[in-house]
């Protein structure tokens, strides 16, 4: 993947599709980002929260016409994002959430060779996506109908590709069976776990719940207080004002082990927070995992982590531990 390219089948994700002339404002008041602000062809990541300030969901918005979004949420939300969302929208009557999650399948292509393997697949130039940029109306591999957006939760350069499910395994082993010369390869979602933490990408159900707010886990440039009203705005303002009581740090490992979700992090003798996700990560060489650290912790500092009653080492390092734009790991680089 990081060297060459891996392709996901990620359709077990939630496609949830909003439409409606106050389709633009309606979502501007849902979610904390901006999605007003998107042109057609345009995609955003964006926190969804409670009045309270805690995180919902994680989700990108891509916006497909004037009065038409689709939204990718996360598998296991699903259901619950589509009752908040209509519960939300009936003070936008023009606003229809419609769930079309079996509608689509979603296929990842990711890594430096990704653009090389699509663009003999498509009807036109993938090259000209920017990021969070999207073309529908493709031809796929054969398939028509097709959505290519220039997003992806790696780490790495790559596509996310929208395909009518009953053309999704025709178009999957046609990927593969081009890429293969590039050196594509099929990949699951332990990988994709494992590449996302070296890229330090929140993961809900990890980094995000219901008891986390966007300030505390890094989301602050995806709230947009410039609105005047969203869903949770007077409580994250709160937050802001006073400062987060805890912060999402990247740790790495400088004793042998393995810090695992929910082990906890000490400051000398004192535990001072928790481990959300932790992994031996292989581009690295290094044990890493992201933890919620109470005030806080400056890069260089030393904590500890218990794992399994003996207390390990670890440093607080910037994040991401990985960046492809340097082309190098990122440990101890510029965050």
């Amino acid at each position: 993947m990081r060297e060459r390219a891996g392709l996901f089948d990620v359709s077990h994700m939630g496609e949830l599709r909003v439409r409606g002339r106050e389709a633009a404002a309606f979502l501007d008041e849902l979610v904390t980002n901006q999605p007003s602000s998107l042109r057609p062809g345009e995609a955003l990541y964006t926190p969804m929260c409670r009045e309270d300030g805690g995180i919902l969901d994680d989700l990108v918005v891509y916006r497909l016409g004037p009065d038409d979004f689709l939204l990718v949420v996360n598998a296991a939300n699903t259901e619950s994002d589509l009752a908040w969302a209509r519960d939300r929208a009936r003070g936008f009557p023009s606003v229809a959430v419609d769930d079309e999650t079996e509608a689509w399948a979603l296929l990842a292509l990711q890594g430096p060779e990704a653009e090389a393997v699509l663009r003999p697949l498509v009807d036109f130039d993938p090259g000209v996506l920017g990021r969070f940029r999207l073309r529908e109306g493709v031809r796929l591999a054969g398939a028509e109908g097709a959505v290519v957006a220039r997003t992806g939760y790696t780490g790495e350069d790559g596509f996310e590709l929208f395909v009518p499910w009953e053309a999704a395994e025709a178009v999957w082993e046609t990927l593969l069976a081009a890429g293969e010369p590039r050196g594509l390869r099929p990949a699951g979602l332990g990988a994709r776990d494992t590449l996302r933490l070296e890229a330090a990408l929140p993961l809900y159900g990890h980094e995000l719940t219901t008891d986390v707010n966007p300030l505390e886990v890094r989301l602050l440039p995806f709230v947009r207080f410039e609105k005047p009203s969203f869903v949770g705005r007077e409580a994250l303002l709160r937050v802001r004002e006073r400062g987060p009581a805890r912060r999402l740090v990247g740790l790495v490992l400088r004793e042998p082990g393995v810090a695992r979700e929910g082990y906890a992090v000490f400051r000398g003798g004192r535990e001072v927070g928790r481990v959300t996700s932790g992994t031996l990560a292989p581009t690295l060489g290094e044990s890493v995992a992201l933890a919620l650290v109470g005030g806080g912790a400056a890069p260089g500092e030393r904590l500890s982590v218990d794992i399994r009653g003996r207390r390990r080492a670890a440093e607080v390092v910037k994040l991401p531990f990985y960046r492809r734009a340097a082309c190098r790991p990122a440990i101890g680089g510029a965050s």
